[in-house]
């Protein structure tokens, strides 16, 4: 099995997922979009494909021109049967590809938020705190199954045609993922009734973390339940 992540900034790395794929017996490969790699050309060997988060915008096509391209690259592989998840930014170049809107939130969402299902789903339990940092939110594509909301944002989670889930907060953080944002991007922590201080994103109990992994667990467990 292959799964292969796409990643836009050195700072948002895939975090619990690699460690996850790897104990389930995945290949990985992947593309570094901030170090001018290449989308693969052997797409039809991708069993998984991971898209992670970045500071820029899913509409950002004039500055990163390489969205535009990794845009159909997703198209191209949801179209090819594959699983796909989507961080954050993942998840609104998911919602875009699939030509839904991707516009500002009407508040920034930063730090520990209580999200929580909409529906009953093997994917999201009722409710817990997730590590949010979005300014973004998206429309829900044709077809798409909203799973979770936020007090802050309406659309935190989507399922599409069964095996494409897009979450707009991160499961995938570490202490280390949080601190890194925290050091690199802390200039959008300028106030607001969702925002965070740097202080207490960074003061977070451990138990936030743990919990954060053992639902990555499942949701990678329950996306590739067809693989193993």
């Amino acid at each position: 099995m292959r799964a292969h992540i796409l990643q836009h900034i050195w700072f948002e790395d895939s975090g619990t997922i690699s460690q996850i794929l790897c104990e389930k017996g995945f290949t990985i490969t992947s593309t570094r979009f901030d170090l001018n790699e290449k989308l693969p050309n052997d797409y039809e060997t991708i069993d998984f494909l991971i898209i992670m988060g970045g500071f820029m915008s899913a509409n950002d096509e004039e500055e990163f021109a390489w969205l535009k391209e990794e845009k159909r690259f997703i198209k191209m592989m949801i179209d090819s049967g594959a699983i796909v998840l989507g961080i954050c930014l993942g998840a609104q170049l998911i919602a875009s590809a699939l030509g839904a809107k991707v516009y500002k939130n009407k508040e920034k969402e930063i730090g520990w938020h209580e999200v929580t299902s909409v529906i009953e789903n093997e994917f999201i339990p009722h409710s817990f705190p997730a590590f949010c940092w979005h300014g973004e939110t998206f429309d829900l594509p044709e077809g798409a199954l909203l799973l979770a909301s936020s007090a802050a944002c309406k659309h935190q989670a989507f399922l599409y045609a069964r095996r494409v889930l897009a979450l707009q907060f991160h499961l995938e953080t570490t202490e280390r993922n949080a601190n890194l944002l925290a050091e690199n991007c802390g200039g959008e922590l300028t106030g607001g009734r969702y925002v965070f201080t740097k202080e207490r994103i960074q003061n977070a109990p451990s138990r936030y973390y743990q919990r954060l992994r053992s639902i990555m667990h499942n949701v990678i467990s329950a996306l590739s339940k067809g693989l193993e």
